[in-house]
Order: structure tokens, then sequence, then C-alpha cells
């Protein structure tokens, strides 16, 4: 009988958070697979207490809240982020030896709530297949978790001076990039039967560049839920009183510079009065400063709303500056808009309706020629 279907066979997940945001929701999906092939399936996670119903039974946590805060403080301080939870990180491996994983799946181990040092001795001990989803750079770099909008590239030989400590995860103090770097080199080197894998061959490259490259790579695009994405009738554009107008929507789980929101801020003084754009995922205070012409809405975790605003929608714009493989793209073509996005990472990846484009970073105006 086959391995991946033998009873009795273990798969244990790591990842910061378990059946919530898009890596928690990958890690439940391959964990119900996994289940179905008949494996025991558990996820090991830290960052957050709330776990939905439907992933309790695979759920196992890392510490407990004080364990992240404290890993937070250390990171804050002493830019030693991946370094803390011990104690938390010892009493997990004693549970995983018990537990004797066949199959070990890593994805972000970012996330202050788990030492990775502690972690990698304990998976060389383990003669077992390994699997690691990288969701973006940091396992490959001294501090950051992406670095084009900074046009860095020390992560290639030695990280140090590093320009965006203040950045995530955050340090307020010290620099400390450069044993970040040697301390994940040493720590992340010489697993055998170690498989990474990237949702975009974007990243799949630049892993060639890395410290990592000793290890293969397979790109593995994510995927969405194309029973709940899909053309959905609503009543939104009536709700919001636009329905003779062309809706422009921007889509993102928290807005930041980096997402782009000032280019969303810029592109509302372009637009005219037939025209309005909606931004999804603002939080209170920036909902406060949006223009007139902006209709803001909070995050939303119903999938079935975001389909039915997305189906709306005339285009949606992403003006990510930086992204690995951003899933609001595939989830806008797949209620059917076309999606114009900002070529940075791996963003030009997800498009395969013919009437989106990537278009320059930086370059919101060129929106308005695709409307």
């Amino acid at each position: 009988m086959e391995k991946s279907v033998m009873k009795g066979m273990r798969i244990l997940i790591i990842n910061e958070v378990c059946g919530t945001g898009s890596t928690g929701k990958i890690c439940a999906d391959i964990a119900r697979q996994y289940e179905e092939k008949g494996y025991e399936a558990k996820i090991a996670y830290g960052r957050k207490s709330y776990v939905p119903d439907n992933c309790k039974q695979y759920a196992i946590r890392i510490g407990k809240s004080a364990d992240v805060y404290f890993h937070a403080l250390k990171t804050m301080v002493l830019d030693q982020h991946g370094f803390g939870s011990t104690y938390a990180t010892k009493k997990f491996l004693k549970w995983a030896d018990d537990y004797n994983p066949d199959i070990i799946w890593l994805h972000n181990l970012h996330g202050y709530y788990i030492n990775v040092e502690l972690l990698f001795q304990w998976i060389k001990r383990k003669n077992v297949e390994v699997k690691w989803t990288l969701h973006d750079c940091w396992a490959f770099t001294g501090h950051c978790t992406h670095f084009l909008i900074a046009n860095c590239d020390k992560w290639k030989t030695q990280c140090k001076q590093c320009p965006q400590k203040g950045r995530y995860p955050a340090s307020r103090f010290l620099d400390n990039s450069e044993s970040n770097y040697k301390r994940k080199r040493e720590a992340f080197g010489g697993v055998e039967n170690l498989t990474l894998i990237t949702p975009s061959q974007w990243l799949a490259d630049l892993t060639r560049y890395s410290f990592l490259r000793e290890y293969p790579v397979e790109v593995k695009y994510n995927r969405i839920n194309t029973d709940v994405f899909k053309p959905t009738a609503s009543k939104f554009r009536y709700k919001y009183n636009i329905e003779n107008k062309t809706m422009i929507l921007c889509v993102a789980s928290r807005w930041s510079k980096r997402k782009g929101i000032d280019d969303v801020i810029q592109l509302s003084k372009k637009i005219n009065e037939n025209t309005v754009i909606v931004m999804v995922g603002v939080d209170r205070k920036q909902l406060k400063e949006l223009p007139n012409n902006i209709i803001g809405i909070n995050r939303t975790e119903n999938a079935h709303q975001l389909a039915e605003i997305y189906t709306a929608a005339d285009l949606l714009f992403n003006p990510t500056r930086e992204d690995t493989y951003p899933t609001v793209n595939l989830e806008a073509e797949a209620c059917g808009t076309k999606v114009i996005t900002y070529d940075a990472g791996g963003s030009k990846e997800t498009l395969h309706n013919p009437k989106s484009a990537a278009i320059p970073v930086g370059n919101y105006s060129d929106v308005l020629k695709y409307i």
C-alpha cells in the first residue's frame, strides 16, 4: 500500500495561525486533504487564540498569548524575531515527539510564536519528509518579509544595517539583522529530505539566490474556492446608490503604504463624477480620512459577501507594491471581474483573464485606460 494512504500516518503542519487568514485557510485545506487520504492531521499554531469551529479538531496551540507578547517584546527591543518563545517551543516539541509525525509541513514561522533554532534542531533529528511553504521572504533575510520597496539585495550575501528594521517584525531600538541572518542560515541549512514550496515562480527564483539554494523548490500556486468565488448577484450597487456609476474596487486585508493606499487616494483625484472607488479592508481611522468619492468598507471574513462585491465591480485595482501571489486577484477574476494590478513580485502570475493587466508600480493613472 502506498505511504499516502497507509492507516495511522500522521502529518504535522506548523503555521502562525490556524483556519484564519490566507495562510491559516491554506493549512486547513491541506489538513483536510491529508485526512481524506487516511492521515491524522494536526496544525500547530501560536499567533492568535481564535480557531474556527471546523478547524478545532486539527488545532494544537504553541504557547499562550503571554508567550506571543514576550516574543514580540524581544523583537521590538532586541530585533531577535524567531529566537524567542523558548519555553513554549520546548513544551510543544515534547508533544510533537509523542505525536511522532511522518510528514512535517512548515508554513509561516514568523509571527512571535516559535523558536526556529529549537524547531530545526528537532527537525534534523527526525528522519521524516519535510516540506516548507514560503509565503514571503522572511526565511532567507535577516529581518524583513519583503524587500522590493527598499530595493535591497543584501539578503543574497549578508544582511546588515537593515533599512527596514522599523517594519514588521519591527524593532524600535537595535539592528540585529546581521546576527539573525547568520543564525537562520545555520539553523535552516543541512535538513535532509526538505523541499521548499512557493506560491509563485517569482519567489522560487529568489530562493536560488539565497542561502536556501541547497534545497529543491516546487511552485504550487494557491487556489481559491470557486464554489464561493463566482459571479454572484447582489444589491450592493443599489445599497450604495451607485447603480449608474463605474465602480473601481480595491481590496486588502489591511491597508498600508505597502498595499498602495496612497495610490488609491491619488487615483480618486483623477476619476470623474461618474466613477466611484470602493475600498474593502479599511480601519476606522482610515475610513474617516477617505475622500468623498471613495466608499470605505471594513474588513469582511464573509467570503460570500466579498464575492458579491467583486461581481458588482467593473474592475479590481490592486496597487500592492510587495506581494508574493495576491489571492484577491484570483478571487476577482473568478467572479468575472478584470484585474489591474501593479507588476510587483508574483502579482502578474495571478492574471488569467485576457482583459486583466499588470502595470508598472506607481502608475495608478494607467487604471483609467481600462475603464
